[in-house]
Order: C-alpha cells, then structure tokens, then sequence
C-alpha cells in the first residue's frame, strides 16, 4: 500500500493499462472545461451592470473566476485571430 501511494505521490503511471478506459464522445469533448492557471490572480474592482451580474449569478456559485474565464477565452481568441494575420 505505502509503495503504490509514493508511485501515486510520484505521478507514476506507467502500472496503469488504459486500454480499456473508452474513448471520450463528442458529447464529453464538447464539454471540457478549460482549467485555470495557478499564477496568482490580481485584485482589481470591476463596475457590472446589474442585469450582467445576475445572469453570471444564476449560473452558479462562481461568478467571480466565470468573468475571468470569459475574459481569458476572449483574450486568447483575440490572439488566435491576431496570429493569423
């Protein structure tokens, strides 16, 4: 036990077949959330307009890191569309 939780501890994996984890579907692909970086964020203060602010919250808990997330795909779109030029 103590050895395979210092490989776990490790990020060893190479005991582990795959083979028989399915593929994902389009479905879950089409699902796949973007995890956010763990560089420490900035404190800053933003002005929403109210109706802004409760669409963020009626999605659920997180409204704060959902604005960033929104803003950081917009930026990397931007960017992606920049590159191309």
């Amino acid at each position: 036990m103590r050895r395979a939780a210092r490989r776990q501890a490790a990020g060893d994996d190479s005991g582990i077949n795959f083979k028989d984890i399915p593929r994902l579907t389009e479905e879950q692909l089409a699902n796949v959330v973007r995890l956010r970086d763990t560089k420490p964020k900035v404190a800053v203060s933003v002005r929403l307009d109210p109706q802004v602010l409760d669409w963020l919250k009626s999605k659920g808990g997180g409204h704060l890191t959902r604005i960033n997330d929104i803003l950081a795909n917009l930026m990397e779109a931007e960017r992606r569309a920049e590159s191309r030029q």
